[in-house]
């Protein structure tokens, strides 16, 4: 399969990761399994109908849909004839473009878009991604980020940071965090430290040297011990550390 990632417009950093393309190249069906990475994101179907949520939803063509923030992974289904355009969002900013659900709603979940908010399939197709800058620059609301000030606290400490010191620094309670989190997110706080912990652990592991042992690493990314890291790894991923 083919799988190309563009940048936004500079003004749609501080929201948008990334505009995404995914095409089929193989007669022979494949799996893209996605790991969570504690975003949300909106796609349009530009291909043939495809099986996503490990094979329980269908994407039609033409159709958009958002795909709420995972706690685990997730396989699709791709053939020759796929073609997917997608927005990968930035935490909690799915509220600066739509008026919607908590996100919590949509948590692991994969759900078709009202009309009213969908990508126009007549004029995405000659310039997908200039027709992504200009849907959502007219869409800002707020150029405010709900939870910005945690989320980068939870990043600069590779999600090890425990979450009653994430509210007392950031003058809140443990409960209207876990609120927030839900509404704007889909996640609790801790769920997604423990995603931002495995992220990280991913790095250190494909950029470590063969020699480095699983158990030094788990000390570093603040697991117990080598079993917990290969546990979780397990749990995100669907596969063993020695998989991946």
């Amino acid at each position: 399969m083919e799988y190309k990632i563009i940048k936004p417009y500079k003004d749609l950093n501080p929201f948008i990761h990334f505009y995404w393309e995914l095409k089929g190249n193989e007669a022979e069906l494949q799996r893209e399994r996605v790991f969570p990475d504690g975003c949300a994101g909106i796609l349009i179907n530009l291909g043939d109908t495809c099986l996503t949520d490990n094979g329980s939803v269908s994407m039609e063509f033409g159709k958009t849909y958002i795909v709420g923030a995972m706690n685990s992974f997730k396989d699709s289904f791709i053939n020759i004839n796929t073609h997917l355009l997608g927005v990968c969002l930035k935490p909690a900013t799915f509220a600066n473009f739509y008026n919607y659900a908590d996100q919590n709603e949509l948590t692991n979940d994969t759900v078709e878009f009202e009309k009213h908010n969908s990508f126009d399939i007549d004029k995405i197709v000659d310039n997908p991604f200039l027709y992504f800058d200009h849907f959502y620059s007219e869409r800002v609301k707020s150029q405010h980020i709900q939870l910005q000030p945690v989320i980068n606290d939870i990043h600069l400490t590779n999600g090890q940071i425990s979450i009653s010191e994430l509210s007392k620094k950031n003058f809140t309670t443990v409960r209207q965090l876990e609120r927030n989190f839900k509404k704007y997110i889909g996640l609790t706080p801790k769920e997604y430290s423990n995603i931002i912990r495995f992220q990280n652990a991913l790095r250190v592991i494909k950029n470590s040297k063969q020699d480095r042992s699983l158990l030094d690493i788990a000390f570093e990314c603040g697991y117990y011990d080598h079993s917990h890291l290969s546990n979780e790894i397990r749990r995100n991923t669907g596969l063993w550390p020695s998989h991946l």
